[in-house]
């Protein structure tokens, strides 16, 4: 029994179709299902991913149009990164993202991978990393995360000259996405945030089983806990991070538009996830019944601030209700909302999707 990496990340969007234009045009990410938000059917849930919106590289959207702004803070999300290999799809996307008039911070090194940030149009945070160099680069493969890793200051202080990060830039104009650029390797981690650093990895390692890969500061608040955990040695796609942040300054999240709803790890099948279920009662954690969401079974739990986790099992997929030459064309209802979609489709606003998509 084990979890086998990230699964998805669910994100809350104001409006459906100025999601799609972001993350597919803009991101180049497919959209491989439009349907509805199962507990509320009145509005979308997008998933977007790679071709077939394999595990870890599926980011899905709620709509909830009308709602108030989310804000981070403990129990909540700070940001979600998607992965390249190198500098040189690093660089290209900051270029890329320049040019359509979107504001980009970085690359700054962050010892175990570079990266980039800007925000989706709800103001969600998003990073881009690259894959290496990882976290061997201060510890030895078979002791990492059992020591605190002190950031070298030469870097510390290189990540504070804006001037010089500015300045670092692709030359050229770049109006497609070419094949160094492509995100759809999927995520590379999601960095939420605790109350209580190890409390936190009592949850992920002593519960979940995660590895703990790296213990080091917040770069960007230092004596601020940034601690890793994940498969391997780290592997991209495979990773969760905490900030720890002090309970009684910092403010607890505020679920909205621009905040993330749940993240999910990966299991391998119903079978496992029902062992999950034991294990996480037994530890004295609220999980729910298993929940068929069409794609995949899911169960839900908290971490200990109580920022909603899910285990979802890796099948059966996206093509269980439509071929993968035409997914996330039109919409599509679980057998059981299907009686009602001369209700539920009209209440919906039709997307306009990507030219590469139409049939």
């Amino acid at each position: 029994m084990q979890i086998l990496g990230l699964h998805h990340i669910t994100i809350v969007a104001a409006n459906a179709q100025r999601t799609l234009d972001f993350y597919s045009g803009v991101l180049g990410l497919r959209l491989v299902k439009q349907t509805v938000n199962f507990d509320a059917p009145n509005t979308y849930h997008l998933y977007f991913g790679d071709h077939v919106g394999s595990p870890g590289t599926a980011i899905t959207f709620f709509e909830w149009p009308g709602a108030p702004k989310g804000r981070p803070g403990v129990g909540g999300t700070h940001h979600l990164a998607l992965q390249v290999a190198d500098e040189t799809g690093l660089l290209k996307w900051k270029r890329r993202l320049i040019d359509l008039d979107i504001a980009v911070q970085g690359p700054f090194d962050r010892r175990y991978f570079q990266s980039l940030y800007f925000s989706d149009p709800d103001g969600m945070i998003l990073e881009i990393a690259t894959r290496g160099p990882g976290f061997t680069v201060d510890e030895a493969s078979e002791a990492l995360g059992t020591t605190f890793q002190t950031p070298p200051e030469v870097m510390m202080r290189a990540n504070r000259d804006e001037a010089a990060i500015d300045a670092v830039v692709w030359p050229e104009a770049l109006p497609t996405i070419t094949p160094d650029m492509v995100l759809t390797q999927g995520m590379h981690h999601i960095s939420a945030i605790s109350s209580n650093i190890e409390r936190t990895h009592a949850f992920l390692s002593g519960v979940l089983g995660l590895r703990r890969v790296k213990m080091t500061d917040n770069f960007d608040a230092k004596g601020s806990a940034h601690w890793y955990w994940g498969l391997d040695d780290g592997r991209p796609g495979t990773l969760i991070t905490y900030f720890e942040h002090n309970a009684r300054r910092a403010p607890a999240v505020e679920i909205g538009t621009g905040q993330t709803h749940h993240f999910a790890f990966a299991v391998k099948d119903e079978q496992e996830q029902a062992e999950w279920r034991k294990r996480l009662n037994g530890a004295g954690y609220r999980v729910s019944q298993i929940l068929d969401r069409t794609y995949f079974r899911s169960i839900y739990t908290n971490d200990p601030d109580g920022h909603i986790v899910e285990l979802a099992t890796v099948g059966p997929g996206f093509t269980v209700d439509e071929d993968e030459a035409v997914l996330g064309q039109t919409l599509k209802l679980p057998p059981w909302l299907e009686q009602h979609r001369s209700v539920i489709q009209p209440a919906l606003t039709p997307l306009v999707l990507p030219e590469g998509m139409r049939s």
